[in-house]
């Protein structure tokens, strides 16, 4: 029997877009690969869209309390503190992650996964800007020079398009590197900037 994968994207008001649609282009495009084997859903606290911080409206598939069982979650960043201080989307990240084989973050998503536990006395990756403030707090071990970082069962990635590599390691994990380089192929996804990064907007 071949083995199926869930895969969970939280979303959020002020979620960052590409932390959620990249890896969701990798999960699906995997899944099609091997003829929709795997399902991947996006996961809100209402069923109401749900307007992510550059503007975008996205229309969940779930809600918290009402989706299926999932093997992955996924846990975006972008403006997380309103969610930081929601007692709801803390507690079921907490007890969502208790029950997935993999927990994953992008960017700032860090930030929940350490209010709900799950990356409290790990190695961690977020976002550039903010790897000082999530240190503060205390109880995690910063990776600075990674895009993203395994610590056991979770995975966390620096910011926005370091989730879409986070993604592809974990599908690589799963299905097989030959698989991940199929799925790479198909969203052509060589990263050939015509620039180098420079100073933070």
């Amino acid at each position: 029997m071949t083995h199926t994968t869930t895969y969970g994207l939280l979303i959020f008001e002020g979620a960052d877009e590409l932390d959620f649609v990249g890896p969701w282009e990798v999960f699906t495009t995997s899944s099609r690969a091997r003829d929709d084997a795997d399902t991947v859903v996006l996961i809100a606290e209402r069923p109401d869209p749900v307007r992510c911080s550059k503007g975008m409206r996205v229309l969940p598939d779930h809600t918290l309390d009402d989706h299926p069982p999932l093997d992955v979650l996924l846990v975006p960043g972008g403006r997380v503190e309103a969610q930081m201080a929601n007692p709801v989307v803390i507690d079921w990240i907490k007890r969502t992650a208790a029950e997935v084989n993999w927990v994953t973050s992008v960017c700032t998503g860090a930030f929940l996964l350490h209010e709900a536990g799950p990356a409290r006395g790990r190695r961690v990756a977020t976002d550039q800007e903010h790897q000082d403030e999530l240190e503060a707090r205390g109880g995690v071990t910063i990776v600075r020079d990674a895009r993203y970082v395994v610590d056991g069962n979770l995975v966390t990635s620096q910011g926005v398009s370091a989730g879409i590599d986070m993604a592809v390691w974990l599908v690589g994990h799963l299905r097989g590197r030959d698989h991940a380089r199929r799925v790479m192929y198909h969203l052509q996804y060589d990263p050939a900037p015509p620039y180098q990064a420079d100073e933070p907007l």
